[in-house]
């Protein structure tokens, strides 16, 4: 059983690209932080907003095909979190990039056969890719039935408007977390939105093993600094 508060708790930084520049710059500037880094992928139509490689058809093909490694490749495990309408187009496309994890959001069309698409890469020796379902703050724990044994970990959504960094965090999340863990005691659970150093030790107390910054931490002076400091809240 894990003991969510016998451990320190993962701090994951995440970068919402504009461009493969964008993201190059972004990993440019953690890189001394190593671990994993999550990337939104937004299609504007799951959610409002729309990012790269969305926001430029094609551009990601040179990564899918393998001629060419992910900015910083070898620095980073890549978490792909796919905030589109029809993730089972593209999940496999993000494994073939070189995805350590992907996450699909529970409540896009076609997240169950994202999901079940994933299976044939999840936990291989070859590609051992992490499968990850997102659930709104508000969400019951029944959104995660037609999932069952079809994830390794759950994303539990820090805010109610997802595709943009900076939102204002939800507490409701809180809530949800303490159920999940409570429900589940072995589970991974990484929350994701509108996190700050004020929620990290709240979170990490209510079960989260993970918690996924953007905002706080590309935003700072020194974003690593910002890391670490996040990292000595998380010690409980």
């Amino acid at each position: 059983m894990i003991d969510p508060l016998s451990r320190r708790v993962e701090i994951i930084p995440a970068i919402l690209p504009k461009s493969v520049t964008d993201l190059e710059i972004n990993l440019t500037r953690i890189e001394n932080a190593g671990g994993t880094v999550q990337v939104d992928m937004v299609d504007g139509v799951y959610a409002k907003n729309k990012t790269w490689p969305y926001s430029a058809p094609g551009s990601f093909e040179t990564f899918v095909s393998g001629d060419e490694g992910l900015p910083h490749w070898g620095q980073f495990d890549f978490q792909f979190d796919v905030m589109a309408e029809h993730p089972e187009l593209d999940v496999e496309n993000f494994v073939r990039a070189g995805a350590a994890s992907v996450v699909v959001h529970a409540k896009a069309g076609g997240a169950l056969a994202a999901v079940q698409l994933l299976q044939q890469y999840r936990g291989t020796e070859l590609v051992p890719v992490e499968v990850g379902v997102a659930l709104m703050p508000g969400a019951s724990l029944d959104t995660l039935l037609p999932f069952t044994d079809l994830y390794d970990f759950v994303q539990v959504m820090g805010v109610g408007r997802i595709g943009f960094q900076g939102q204002e965090f939800d507490a409701r999340c809180v809530e949800l977390v303490q159920k999940l863990r409570a429900a589940h005691p072995d589970l991974c659970i990484q929350v994701d939105g509108g996190v700050t150093l004020e929620h990290v030790r709240a979170l990490a107390q209510a079960g989260a093993n993970r918690l996924v910054v953007g905002h706080d931490i590309l935003e700072a002076e020194d974003p690593v600094a910002e890391i670490s400091r996040l990292r000595g809240e998380s010690r409980i």
